[in-house]
């Protein structure tokens, strides 16, 4: 399958969005580890928005900046894929569980949904496009991209992609590390136009794949902090302008093979 990579948005640790961020992803400037802050999803009507929990925060607040420079984001057919889902919401969940007396709030309950953020998005921009909504535990970002290629080839649609995932709370941390909040988003598009930055070749096929690409440098190590940050390789290639060829495991013994290269 073959789509183009328009806008694309970035926010983690020492990331604080892609045109601030882009210099430091192509390697001309240093990593520096610091502290994400989250804004407030200002697409979204007050009740809405102080609704919202971390994770959702950090998916609408990538998804938005890749976004903007589209004509109509209500167009976009989208992909949202998160490894844990809202950690933070399920384990307040389970927590209350514990107590005979607790009550599930039903905001909380609401939250808890693997497709929150893509519902959020949807009440934001007013949306009635296609979405999927996909979790693969540490495949989840090979088979968002997979998914949202997937869609833009074959219905020759415009779609937004984003990945996403914050930290867990114990005890759930203490089986599944993800210790630091990390979104990235990109609109892939059928044809290319004046907004595309690379041309993606993917295919996904048998055969294992290399490890993801952590320990290189501090800035990869973050693949290991949080499931969505394993993004980082393709994030690294978009930002140089440069070709690159990466394998990204899927389903154990398979992997996602994407061939970029740089365009415009």
């Amino acid at each position: 399958m073959r789509c183009w990579v328009g806008g694309v948005a970035v926010l983690g640790p020492g990331l604080p969005g892609w045109r601030a961020s882009e210099t430091v992803l192509a390697g001309a400037d240093p990593w520096t580890p610091a502290d994400v802050v989250v804004p407030p999803p200002a697409m979204l009507p007050a009740t809405e928005r102080r609704r919202t929990s971390l994770a959702v925060r950090l998916a609408l607040a990538a998804a938005a900046e890749a976004a903007s420079g589209e004509a109509d984001a209500a167009a976009l057919e989208t992909v949202f894929a998160s490894s844990n889902g809202d950690g933070a919401v399920v384990g307040a969940i389970l927590e209350t569980l514990t107590d005979p007396a607790g009550a599930i709030s039903p905001t909380q309950f609401h939250n808890s949904v693997h497709n929150a953020a893509a519902g959020y998005w949807g009440i934001g921009t007013g949306s009635t496009s296609p979405s999927v909504s996909v979790g693969g535990h540490d495949d989840t970002v090979a088979a968002g991209l997979l998914q949202a290629a997937a869609a833009a080839s074959a219905r020759r649609r415009r779609v937004l992609f984003c990945a996403y995932d914050a930290p867990l709370p114990p005890p759930l941390s203490a089986v599944r590390r993800t210790t630091v909040p990390f979104a990235t988003a990109m609109v892939m598009l059928p044809e290319p136009d004046a907004s595309a930055r690379a041309a993606l070749d993917l295919r996904f096929g048998p055969g294992p794949a290399e490890a993801p690409q952590e320990g290189r440098d501090a800035l990869d190590a973050l693949g290991a902090e949080n499931p969505a940050a394993r993004a980082l390789p393709l994030l690294r290639a978009l930002a140089a302008r440069r070709p690159a060829a990466l394998r990204l495991p899927m389903l154990g013994d398979s992997c996602l093979e994407i061939e970029v290269s740089p365009w415009g």
